[in-house]
């Protein structure tokens, strides 16, 4: 039996999932996705029929890309509750994304609902011009 007890040890090291990689914060990730591109000044709104993908940072803010820009917008109420795995659920499906629309949290697995957002300005970052060389 103590022959056995090398190999089944072996084994269960092998299959033993690996411990993943810590998790950048919510600053480092907001600043990877934003690098390279500058602030512009806010906007109320944004079209939501121009939106191609929406990025949500942890407890921080939501990233909507719009053609080559990103809009950045920090929540004014509820971005503590902002996580990755979230769906967002607007109720009010208009043309527009604006300042002070609340946006419900759901559970991308189960779909239950589990808090809201109140969005705040949409701050454009566009990509930053080439340097002169």
């Amino acid at each position: 039996m103590k022959m056995f007890a090398p190999a089944f040890l072996a084994a269960a090291v092998l299959a033993a999932p690996a411990t993943a990689a810590p998790r950048d914060t919510p600053e480092v990730q907001l600043q990877k996705a934003l690098a390279g591109r500058v602030a512009g000044e806010p906007v109320r709104c944004i079209s939501t029929t121009a939106i191609t993908s929406t990025q949500i940072i942890d407890k921080k803010a939501i990233i909507y890309r719009v053609g080559s820009t990103l809009y950045l917008n920090e929540p004014q109420t509820g971005a503590d509750q902002l996580n990755d795995f979230d769906a967002l659920l607007n109720r009010w499906a208009g043309p527009q994304l604006c300042r002070t629309d609340s946006l419900q949290l759901l559970d991308r697995t189960s779909r239950i609902p589990r808090g809201f957002v109140v969005l705040g300005d949409f701050v454009p970052y566009k990509k930053a011009p080439a340097a002169a060389k």
